[in-house]
């Protein structure tokens, strides 16, 4: 991890090297203040080419609410180290197990998100063990591959990532624009000097190997939905990376609070980060000690 991050955290939080038993991961941590009663931990997973600062505008709502946040970069993204060749240090399997251990060093159990890719990764995670987490939700993370527009966008960004430097994929992405609302240099969260450093933090080989999950992951809906936890589907109004019908359907199959904010697209963390936190909060205060919730449908 960086000692000059890109990033200065939010107000009240601070950002180290989480250490796990599979390595040290980048977070940014904010926590109530000091004599207010904690309400629990949230674990929180960024998207594709996104990290740990996507969430940075929800930290300071959720610390007054009570909740303790941690935004992580996986392994590869922006400040957490990772091989910059080999893929197979990024199967999916793999980031799984990274966030089963970054949950198990939190103390557990935890509210787990993920956003985009990053609700896949979460998905996996749940899928291989569900026991260290309260809740699970998903924002702007559908059931199966992304859509047609957007696996066309993702394959230009691997093509070029196959021939070019990052450097110079950078300036193509300036050129052409992001690669997706699935991730690209996220709007809204910092100068143009702070979205190249965190493009150019991550590894080569995590962006060509999480591209092509994002391109084939299976629909693994109804697997997840037999698990006895809480699930809770969020997303903004319009999302071109999986259509809002889609998502409304999974949250049916998954028999999930479902939550859709107006005026937020595929990321609505960063486009209306107050209604988004009030939201996750207000999931999260319905869940009783047995992890059931107490108020499950559409808010």
């Amino acid at each position: 991890m960086t000692s000059h991050p890109a990033f200065p955290p939010p107000p009240g939080a601070r950002a180290y090297p989480l250490r796990t038993a599979r390595g040290e991961f980048a977070v940014v941590d904010s926590s109530p203040e000091a004599g207010e009663e904690g309400r629990g931990v949230v674990l929180m997973l960024p998207g594709f080419t996104g990290s740990k600062e996507d969430f940075r505008l929800l930290h300071e709502p959720l610390a007054q609410r009570g909740y303790r946040v941690v935004a992580v970069d996986g392994r590869g993204q922006h400040e957490s180290d990772g091989p910059r060749d080999d893929e197979t240090a990024y199967s999916q399997r793999e980031l799984a197990r990274d966030v089963l251990a970054q949950a198990e060093a939190l103390g557990g159990p935890v509210h787990l998100v993920g956003h985009s890719l990053g609700g896949q990764i979460a998905r996996a995670a749940v899928l291989l063990d569900h026991s260290p987490f309260v809740s699970f939700t998903l924002v702007s993370s559908g059931p199966a591959e992304i859509s047609v527009s957007q696996q066309q966008r993702v394959k230009l960004l691997r093509d070029a990532l196959a021939v070019m430097s990052m450097e110079e994929v950078w300036e193509a992405i300036q050129a052409m624009g992001p690669p997706e609302e699935v991730g690209g240099p996220a709007r809204g969260l910092g100068d143009q000097d702070q979205l190249r450093r965190r493009w150019l933090g991550h590894s080569p080989a995590q962006l060509l190997a999480t591209g092509r999950q994002l391109c084939t992951e299976p629909d693994r809906v109804d697997e997840l939905a037999v698990l006895p936890l809480p699930f809770y589907v969020l997303s903004g109004a319009h999302d071109d990376t999986w259509p809002v019908a889609i998502l409304d359907d999974m949250a049916l199959r998954l028999n999930a609070r479902r939550t859709v904010i107006p005026g937020a697209e595929h990321s609505p963390n960063a486009d209306r980060p107050l209604p988004t936190a009030h939201a996750l909060a207000d999931f999260w205060d319905g869940i009783g000690p047995d992890r059931s919730p107490a108020a499950p449908g559409t808010a």
